[in-house]
């Protein structure tokens, strides 16, 4: 199938056309193209073709998979937990993407383990970020404050991870979280205090920059 084709495939065509374009297509490129297309129809019917996606060696398709799932948001959590363990490494790697971008908190245990012992550093950095960037308000505030504990544990650990791109998204997962706390006396005083150890004694300039950055945004607020 050209690249034309595929492009045009998009154009008013079902979740089952665009299915089959990904199929058909004949080349990597052509590949992202359908997989954009099929994304960018935003209906749940993609949701599994998506997933399918994730496995393929194809790191773009893969992107807008992962990018296609996020918009669909929580109507594709289930699936992606279903599947998650049966994956070859590297789909698990983009699905755990999929997931911190959606922010759904039923992802919450996959993300708390991958921060704390995935041996890639840019999954542990997605799981990191995701783990910040949770919908709180879609938990009971009693669960959610029990997991904000469980969250402000892994992330406060993540800011001793060997490499300074996990410390990093810790750290803008440690500002996202203490403006979300629902409990917020005792942890956001570990939050603070955590960022001022960052601060002082990262080695990595950039780290402490993102460290000083958070104190000085917490602190207007």
């Amino acid at each position: 199938m050209s690249c034309c084709r595929t492009c045009n495939a998009g154009v008013g065509a079902t979740v089952a056309e665009l299915v089959r374009a990904i199929e058909a297509a004949d080349s990597k490129g052509a590949m992202v193209v359908a997989v954009n297309n099929l994304a960018a129809a935003q209906d749940v019917a993609a949701i599994p073709s998506l997933i399918t996606v994730l496995g393929y060696n194809n790191p773009g398709a893969a992107v807008a998979a992962v990018n296609g799932l996020a918009a669909l948001g929580s109507a594709a959590v289930p699936a992606l937990l279903e599947q998650i363990d049966g994956y070859n490494y590297g789909a698990r790697a983009w699905a755990i993407r999929a997931l911190a971008l959606i922010g759904d908190p039923r992802a919450l245990p996959v993300l708390l383990e991958t921060a704390k012992g995935d041996f890639a550093l840019s999954v542990r950095r997605a799981a990191a970020r995701g783990l910040g960037t949770i919908h709180w308000a879609l938990l009971p505030p009693d669960q959610a404050a029990i997991a904000q504990s469980d969250v402000l544990e892994v992330l406060t650990q993540a800011t001793a991870d060997p490499e300074w791109v996990v410390r990093y998204a810790a750290v803008a997962g440690l500002q996202i979280l203490a403006t979300n706390l629902v409990e917020p006396d005792h942890q956001k005083l570990l939050i603070l205090a955590s960022l001022h150890r960052i601060f002082e004694q990262d080695e990595t300039p950039a780290v402490q920059a993102r460290a000083r950055l958070a104190l000085d945004t917490l602190a207007r607020h």
